[in-house]
C-alpha cells in the first residue's frame, strides 16, 4: 500500500522512514523539533496509560517537504499531507477592518493558502481535514451571539467559494473539535484525484443544513473513499448523534453513542454501495471517540464494546461542535485494491 496509517503510544525516531506527517494527541510535553508535519491536539487522552499518543501516516516513494505561511507541508509523487497553525490574536485588527471575527478571517486565511499551497503543488483535492479550535461552543469575541463554531464555519466556506471550490457535494471528510485553548490548527490529506463523497441517508448532508445552525452551514461530506495508489481508504467524518439535522438523545450518552454507531454504519454502508474494493466492516476501522465530559467515558465504552469489539480506540477529552452533544467518533480503514479496479 501507498499509504499506511499507524498509531503508537511513543515518540517516534525521527530516523524512521517514510513518515509523510501525523498527530500527537495529549497533555504531555511537546516536541519541538519534528522534521515532518506534526499536529498537536493537547487535549486528555482517556482510558489511556500514556500521556500522548502519536499517529502516522507512512507514505512510498521520495518525499519533499516545505514550509510557508505558517503551513508545513510534506507529499510524495500523490499525496501531500500538511499542517497549519494561526494565532486567532494576530488577526483581530484586521478583522475588525473587515467586519469579521478573528476566528472568521483566521480560518478563511487558513483555507485559502491551504488551496494556494495544494494547486501549486498539481495535487488540487482535499480528502481529509481535522480542524481543532479552542471555544468552540462559547459565543465570545467580537460578534456577540455568534457561536465560535459558527464563526469558523462562515470563514472556511468564504474560503471555499473565493478559490472556486464548491461548497456542497464533492467536498472532503471533516471533523471541527473544541479544546480548551490554544491556535486554530488544521490538518489535512490532498491527492491529485478528487473523493469519491459519501453521505448518509438517516441526515440531511451537512452543506445543506438550515440557517437555524447559522449563516452559513459546515463543509465536509459525512464519508470519503480515496485512492491512493494500489489502496482504497474509507474516511468517516466526525459523526455524532444526529438524525436528519437535530440531534437526539441529548443529556443521554449510551444513547447518544450507539445512535452515533447507527449513523457510522449508515455510512458504511452507503461506502459499500460505492466502494471498488472488499467491502468495509464497522468492528475493522480506526478510530477517534472525542468525550465532552470525562465521566461519561465509562458509559460511552460500555456502549460501544458490543458494537465494534476490541478493537482499538482513542478516546480524547473534548469538545463537540455542538453543545447538546456528548460525543463525536470518526473512524477509517484501508483496503488493499486489485490492478484494474
Amino acid at each position: 500500500m501507498s499509504l499506511r496509517f499507524v498509531s503508537v503510544a511513543a515518540d517516534v525516531s525521527r530516523e524512521t522512514p517514510g513518515i509523510l506527517g501525523g498527530a500527537r494527541l495529549g497533555s504531555g510535553p511537546l516536541e519541538d523539533a519534528w522534521t515532518w508535519p506534526m499536529q498537536a491536539i493537547p487535549a486528555p487522552l482517556l482510558a489511556s496509560p500514556a500521556e500522548t499518543v502519536e499517529e502516522y501516516w507512512l507514505a512510498a516513494g521520495q518525499l519533499r517537504s516545505g514550509e510557508t505561511d505558517s503551513l508545513r507541508w510534506q507529499r510524495n509523487d500523490e499525496v501531500l499531507f500538511g499542517v497549519i497553525t494561526l494565532n486567532e490574536a494576530d488577526f483581530s485588527e484586521a478583522a475588525k477592518v473587515e467586519g469579521k471575527t478573528a476566528l472568521q478571517l483566521a480560518s478563511q486565511t487558513a483555507y485559502t493558502h491551504i488551496f494556494e499551497l495544494i494547486d501549486r503543488e498539481g495535487l488540487p483535492k482535499l480528502w481529509r481535514i481535522w480542524n481543532y479550535l479552542a471555544d468552540i461552543n462559547q459565543e465570545v469575541g467580537e460578534a456577540s451571539g455568534l457561536e465560535r463554531y459558527r464563526q469558523f464555519n462562515i470563514g472556511r466556506q468564504d474560503a471555499f467559494l473565493a478559490s472556486q471550490r464548491c461548497a456542497t457535494g464533492n467536498v472532503p471528510a471533516a471533523c471541527a473539535i473544541g479544546l480548551r485553548s490554544g491556535p486554530l490548527s488544521i490538518a489535512f490529506l490532498a491527492g491529485a484525484n478528487a473523493p469519491v463523497p459519501v453521505e448518509n441517508p438517516r441526515q440531511v448532508s451537512a452543506y445543506h443544513y438550515p440557517a437555524t445552525y447559522g449563516p452559513r452551514s459546515p463543509t465536509f461530506s459525512r464519508g470519503a473513499l480515496v485512492y491512493p495508489a494500489g489502496q482504497e481508504i474509507l474516511f468517516i467524518s466526525g459523526t455524532a448523534s444526529i438524525v436528519g439535522h437535530q440531534t437526539v438523545h441529548p443529556a443521554d450518552p449510551q444513547r447518544q453513542c450507539r445512535e452515533t454507531m447507527e449513523n457510522i454504519a449508515a455510512v458504511v454502508r452507503e461506502a459499500n454501495r460505492l466502494c471498488r474494493s472488499t467491502p468495509f466492516a464497522v468492528p475493522d476501522m480506526h478510530y477517534r471517540v472525542y468525550v465532552r465530559r470525562a465521566q461519561d467515558l465509562d458509559a460511552i465504552r460500555q456502549s460501544l464494546l458490543p458494537l465494534i469489539g476490541e478493537v482499538p480506540v482513542i478516546y480524547v477529552e473534548a469538545d463537540i461542535c455542538r453543545a447538546d452533544l456528548l460525543l463525536e467518533i470518526e473512524a477509517m480503514a484501508s483496503h488493499p485494491l486489485e490492478e484494474g479496479s
